[in-house]
């Protein structure tokens, strides 16, 4: 796969976690995908996708940045977004907070099987 298939490939998976088309997510994330290294599987992935959802309903994620070295993409999303409740144990309650992810992705087999994650969790708490 080259850099721009991947890349294309990158962002129609962005387009279906913002369009909540769960039943696709197969198509993108591996059976046996692992989330900072945390064996996930694709159904305890989409559990943490459809648990975000819950939490935050105005949630979309932005490319911001997208790098792309097969078999890895190294993306930063950007979110503008107002959760429900505790988010990364801070109360939010529904007041907008807008914060970054700095995600790095591996491919095998055309879909994701690694997923390394870390948030700007301080930028949420110097919001509130």
């Amino acid at each position: 796969m080259t850099e721009a298939d991947l890349s294309a490939l990158y962002r129609r998976y962005i387009a279906c976690l913002n369009d909540r088309d769960w039943q696709s997510l197969g198509t993108f994330v591996h059976e046996e995908v692992q989330h900072n290294g945390r064996k996930f599987g694709l159904s305890g992935y989409r559990e943490m996708l459809e648990a975000d959802v819950r939490a935050i309903p105005d949630l979309t994620f932005n490319i911001d940045l997208l790098v792309s070295q097969p078999p890895h993409v190294a993306s930063r999303l950007l979110f503008d977004c107002t959760p429900k409740g505790l988010l990364f144990d801070l109360p939010v309650n529904g007041r907008r907070v807008r914060f970054s992810e700095n995600v790095f992705y591996r491919f095998r087999d055309g879909r994701i099987d690694s997923v390394w994650s870390v948030i700007d969790k301080a930028a949420v708490a110097s919001q509130l």
